[in-house]
């Protein structure tokens, strides 16, 4: 909308988009190569495509771009553009244990089938300035990576397949997960969410929620504004095949692979009768981002709260505020005219005051 109660104001708009556009490359450095974002911004790339609910890693990357690193716009950016798209189908329920893993660890289990795959993580080392990478070029990191393959080339392959560690609980019966059959798949993205929700409906709010405002509601919880300590039973970061169902046969086949991170978290409860149980807490995002699945998997379970005591355990207050562009959209808003309105507010605080008097 145009400031239309300010004359010029639509030309002012105009010219403040262009000074934007300027501002966004200030300096005499060369454009950034969608390719640069895309493979040496990674855990940026995976936030926004996960935030914007489309895995798409060039469109994302080129959000980003435009919206010169802002991950709120280069969200909205990217979920905007999915709604133009045509909705093609559903793909069928898939299995994560057929995940191609790239990291899995279970911090609850020291010895698992197939053992602790540490992967690609900073979580052992201390977070010192690398001064290192202002020297940085593509020759020395190309001889970094040439000698990691090369010893990557003598080691023990990595198993296809690796087990679920929750279902040890399963089978011991050690796991109270109630009922959670639901006769159809929600679309949030088709139907306004209804409350109480469905579970697929709030897992799939939780998956497009905002990395931030998430952790900020778990980590509540966590420190005692809820019920749940959780234990991560099992993280897993790697790829799964997508299949679609063919048109003409019925058969389903591959069409690709994302990346996800999946986390399973585990807690201490109680059955109505008083038995100790452990309940599971889940979360599954786009790309690798670890601390927004645990986030998810603790929402997800703290929800389960029978009688919600926290923010955080209270669905519809969860649900309604972890996504980011509504958020966002909310609060900037407020930076559009609201002259009619305020100038009502003091006209009736001047009467009110008047009449005081």
């Amino acid at each position: 909308m145009a400031y239309v109660a300010v004359k010029g104001g639509r030309t002012a708009i105009e010219q403040a988009c262009r000074y934007r556009e300027l501002q966004r490359m200030p300096g005499i450095s060369n454009p950034l190569e969608i390719t640069q974002i895309v493979e040496q911004l990674g855990p940026l790339v995976d936030r926004i495509m996960g935030e914007g609910s489309l895995y798409a890693p060039d469109l994302a990357a080129l959000s980003i771009k435009q919206a010169g690193g802002d991950s709120f716009e280069a969200a909205f950016i990217l979920r905007a553009y999915r709604t133009t798209q045509p909705r093609i189908g559903y793909t069928p329920a898939c299995s994560t244990a057929d995940m191609r893993v790239i990291r899995r660890i279970s911090p609850a289990f020291k010895d698992i089938p197939g053992g602790q795959v540490l992967g690609p993580t900073d979580d052992y080392s201390l977070r010192l300035v690398n001064f290192d990478l202002f020297r940085d070029s593509y020759n020395k990191h190309h001889t970094v990576v040439s000698k990691l393959l090369q010893e990557a080339a003598v080691t023990e392959a990595v198993p296809e397949t690796f087990p679920k560690l929750v279902d040890l609980l399963r089978r011991e019966g050690l796991l109270e997960e109630g009922d959670r059959h639901e006769p159809q798949i929600e679309d949030v993205t088709r139907e306004s969410m209804q409350f109480p929700a469905a579970r697929s409906a709030a897992l799939q709010t939780l998956a497009r929620g905002e990395s931030g405002g998430m952790l900020c509601l778990a980590y509540s919880n966590m420190r005692g504004y809820g019920s749940v300590h959780p234990t991560i039973g099992e993280l897993r970061v790697g790829y799964l095949s997508v299949e679609t169902i063919h048109p003409h046969t019925g058969q389903s086949y591959i069409v690709g692979e994302v990346k996800v991170t999946e986390a399973e978290i585990i807690s201490k409860t109680f059955t109505a009768t008083g038995v100790p149980r452990m309940t599971l807490g889940y979360g599954l995002c786009f790309g690798h981002n670890e601390t927004k699945a645990i986030s998810m998997a603790v929402l997800d379970r703290s929800m389960q709260a029978e009688r919600p005591e926290a923010p955080s355990e209270d669905e519809e207050f969860v649900l309604s505020h972890v996504d980011g562009i509504e958020s966002m959209g909310f609060c900037n808003h407020f930076k559009l005219p609201h002259y009619v309105t305020f100038q009502s507010q003091l006209d009736r605080l001047r009467k009110t005051l008047q009449e005081e008097e």
